[in-house]
């Protein structure tokens, strides 16, 4: 399969920190990793395909998730149709207009990969390897013609080493929710004009987590009802989380948290104080920070009965 070497390439260049022909970290790609880590430890743990190089592949085959299969498809390893019976999407690749397989989620996608190397008879030599030999994966899915970049292995294997990836081949556990509710990056660089530019796609709302917690930022008509059934929370609930009612407005650029809020900020604000800012309400700190707002009023009692100002010391932890 050849891998939108192209692409990849034009892409890295436009990325802030990032030289062609030289490795060099980048927020973009340790995003991605973020977001998709606990999918493929998943996938690792059900089907024994090293967190890794899935991590690695998912990376290098969809420019870090901004590749047109990934935007129309949620395909992120670039899998060809194969004998596929659901949907498809239309692709130049070797060819013009070849068949790719279409996913409903990224983790239909990162599941998908996973047994594909594992039920194809090319890749069972791959599953003889230690699990953490990421350098044996990655030379093997070359000569097993994954793809036909000549330095596809070389390329996956600096991805780990740069990113440290090779430290979830060692995990015994994961965190489920990210695994089945973290959704597909919403914006994509395009070049206009001569300008970077980012352009919204639509899909699910990438979940973040916090203060051991989880929160999406709202987008322009995203309302708790809508948000219930991509999160598979109940309208009610969520914003009985974020205390509100359900038939609440909500206004792009805000955090809903998917859990119940904390009674205070992280440890790093023990000593820290937060200073009022124009127009802010003690409402707006507690979202910010996925503090719930009575138990932030209690910490603030005095500032809380005469009302907010700007510059105030507000107490998070």
């Amino acid at each position: 399969m050849k891998r939108y070497i192209f692409f990849i390439l034009s892409f890295l260049y436009i990325l802030p920190g990032v030289v062609v022909g030289q490795a060099k970290w980048n927020q973009t790609y340790q995003s991605y990793i973020n977001q998709y880590k606990d999918m493929a430890i998943e996938g690792m743990l059900k089907y024994g395909v090293p967190a890794s190089i899935t991590l690695a592949q998912g990376l290098l085959e969809s420019g870090a998730g901004r590749g047109r299969l990934v935007l129309l498809g949620n395909n992120h390893f670039g899998i060809k149709c194969h004998g596929w019976t659901g949907r498809t999407i239309s692709h130049d690749d070797d060819e013009r207009g070849e068949c790719f397989r279409a996913y409903n989620s990224a983790l239909e996608s990162y599941e998908d990969h996973c047994r594909f190397l594992r039920e194809r008879p090319r890749y069972q030599s791959l599953f003889s390897l230690d699990r953490t030999d990421y350098r044996g994966w990655a030379y093997g899915l070359k000569r097993a013609g994954y793809a036909t970049n000549p330095v596809y292995a070389q390329s996956l294997i600096n991805i780990i080493e740069l990113y440290k990836l090779y430290v979830y081949d060692t995990a015994k556990s994961y965190d489920r929710f990210m695994a089945h509710h973290s959704g597909e990056n919403t914006t994509i660089p395009s070049i206009g004009n001569g300008r970077l530019n980012s352009v919204q796609v639509l899909g699910a709302h990438t979940i973040n987590k916090y203060n051991e917690n989880y929160y999406i930022v709202v987008r322009q008509g995203d309302s708790f009802k809508s948000l219930s059934k991509e999160l598979e929370i109940s309208a009610g609930k969520l914003a009985k989380y974020n205390e509100r009612d359900k038939h609440d407005r909500l206004i792009p650029g805000e955090f809903i948290w998917l859990k119940k809020k904390q009674k205070k900020a992280p440890k790093e604000f023990k000593k820290r104080p937060y200073y009022v800012r124009k127009s802010e309400s003690l409402y707006d700190i507690a979202q910010r920070y996925g503090i719930r707002l009575k138990s932030l009023i209690k910490k603030n009692e005095s500032i809380a009965e005469r009302g907010l100002r700007i510059g105030d010391e507000v107490r998070l932890y």
